[in-house]
């Protein structure tokens, strides 16, 4: 297929433009910025790095008239809308109206242009922590204003996408980690765990699930590969246990690996000011994806022995 990619300077952006390519897809990965105006090395590596195996073209927004040319000028077989407007995200005083119209940009014009060329098939990337998703205690409320934002550009394109009789899929998101990931909660544990420290879980009750990026990247690309009006959703799962139990299970592959202690502290939970559990519910059929777990785990060790050490004498985790 020949695939129009938004959002490859992301974290599951980069793994699933990369996954795409490598199932023989012809991938124009889109930029919203040149490589030399992202602010920080970690995007700036994984843009360089789609920039391998995909087409890039950069300085282009969705919606915007460079979009709109871009489609013109060729035929598609699927748009992957994975970009969103993530501007301080954590914030509770994220722009939900702001972010919403980024997101949808001249969507009706959008989808036009895409049947005019030939285009039929849309996947839109949504969040385990939308509102009325996943599955979870204490109602499916948003989890935050961002999350607000990403339902309601759900919402947005399954109303235009069924006005012009085209395929809508929605892959939902859990929660990722894997190489190139951003500086979060399995970068917190490794990088004290490098540094000879015990961290501190301060959230080992909540549940939530956690899956290796390269396993969530072959479930997108299978789902591409599926998508159909009658196959149009779903919500890929990887580890539904607690964060607590996470971190244990993260320290003993690590362990066994990386020949650190992983030692832990697993706090007493007075913070429950979000759903206790919300997970995804789709468990990805791995030897149909063929997909090797223990691969995975080494994989992300030597990421980190390289990243947070250096000097290591662990060059090639796989085989020892």
């Amino acid at each position: 297929m020949k695939v129009l990619f938004t959002g490859g300077s992301s974290f599951t952006g980069y793994w699933f433009a990369k996954q795409l390519a490598a199932g023989g897809h012809d991938v124009v990965a889109l930029f919203r910025r040149q490589p030399h105006e992202y602010g920080d090395a970690l995007r700036r590596t994984r843009v360089e790095a789609v920039a391998q195996f995909c087409r890039p073209v950069f300085g282009v927004s969705f919606g915007d008239g460079k979009f709109l040319e871009l489609i013109n000028s060729s035929n598609w077989d699927l748009l992957c809308h994975h970009a969103a407007d993530v501007t301080n995200y954590r914030s509770a005083d994220f722009d939900v109206a702001a972010a919403v119209q980024n997101n949808t940009f001249r969507l009706p014009l959008v989808l036009d242009s895409l049947g005019q060329a030939g285009c039929s098939k849309i996947i839109v990337t949504g969040s385990v922590f939308e509102h009325d998703e996943g599955c979870g205690s204490e109602g499916l409320e948003a989890f935050s204003p961002y999350g607000l934002s990403k339902g309601l550009t759900w919402q947005i394109f399954r109303h235009y996408t069924q006005a012009r009789y085209m395929t809508l899929g929605k892959f939902v998101i859990p929660n990722p980690f894997g190489p190139y990931e951003e500086a979060r909660f399995t970068h917190y544990l490794l990088k004290n765990w490098f540094a000879g420290g015990t961290p501190a879980v301060n959230t080992p009750a909540y549940v939530r699930d956690n899956i290796h990026v390269s396993l969530l990247a072959k479930a997108y690309v299978d789902f591409a590969n599926r998508l159909s009006a009658e196959i149009s959703r779903i919500n890929p799962s990887g580890y539904i246990e607690s964060q607590g139990a996470f971190a244990q299970r993260l320290a003993g592959e690590m362990r066994k690996r990386l020949g650190l202690k992983c030692e832990l502290e697993l706090k007493i939970q007075t913070d429950f000011s979000e759903p206790k559990i919300r997970i995804n519910t789709d468990v990805p059929d791995i030897q149909s994806l063929q997909w090797n777990e223990a691969e995975a785990w080494d994989d992300f060790a030597a990421y980190y022995a390289e990243l947070l050490n250096p000097q290591s004498s662990i060059v090639n985790i796989r085989g020892t």
